[in-house]
């Protein structure tokens, strides 16, 4: 069981409360598709995730820095020849998603439901702040947050400064998200709790092959299964 002294819970948002990473899966196959045209041989899925990762220092997460790598992608691969009308349809494809209804995974309004009543419970996410507070907006359950997080990145260091703003000591803390990289080990390794989620679908850059063995990790196959392991006081 988790200890009875977590006062905060923090979710992540992307793939954790809603879908996310398959509307990206489902812009880079229709990118590809309009890349191709163009006789590109190379494998535009791999030129894509080496642009994506060049450009997170200067762009970091979230849809609008995704769509200015598929433009700078679409210029290299094709050598400059991509067309107006084509680059009008990739940037369709990132204002497409920015629109996408916000689609709850399952029995995430449960879980906040029953876990409102009894703690502190925050949003901890990364990505561009307006498309963010955007989809918390639309997504219906917002009311169940004391605070949202929005962080340019995940690491120890950006846990220490939101355990700073919460006033509370790691051991205080408990952090649920799909993301071993960015939601469990950060947490972890700063003596606070976590639980992961898995998600059927996790970007190539959030892998990693790490299964923790501390008595403060805990890994479900359903975001309910968290209320079977966290105490209801």
């Amino acid at each position: 069981m988790i200890s009875d002294h977590i006062k905060v819970i923090g979710f992540d948002a992307d793939d954790t409360l809603w879908v996310n990473e398959p509307y990206y899966r489902e812009a880079e196959e229709q990118y590809a598709l309009l890349i191709s045209a163009y006789g590109v041989e190379e494998d535009v899925g791999k030129a894509l995730f080496k642009t994506e990762i060049a450009n997170l220092r200067l762009y970091g997460y979230g849809i609008k820095a995704f769509m200015l790598s598929l433009v700078e992608c679409a210029i290299d691969l094709t050598g400059g020849s991509v067309t107006a009308e084509t680059m009008s349809q990739i940037i369709g494809l990132g204002k497409g998603m920015l629109q996408r209804p916000i689609e709850l995974l399952v029995d995430v309004k449960t879980v906040l439901e029953k876990l409102a009543p009894h703690y502190r419970l925050i949003v901890a996410t990364k990505g561009d702040l307006l498309d963010q507070e955007r989809k918390m907006k639309r997504s219906s359950i917002s009311s169940y947050f004391h605070h949202i997080e929005v962080m340019s990145d995940k690491k120890e260091q950006h846990y220490i400064q939101l355990l700073s703003h919460l006033d509370i000591d790691p051991c205080e803390f408990l952090m649920i998200g799909n993301s071993m990289k960015s939601d469990i080990l950060p947490p972890l390794n700063l003596g606070a709790w976590a639980i992961h989620v898995p998600y059927h679908t996790t970007w190539a850059h959030e892998e990693v092959d790490v299964i923790p063995d501390l008595n403060t990790f805990f890994q479900v196959d359903r975001i309910i299964d968290v209320l079977d392991i966290i105490p209801l006081h």
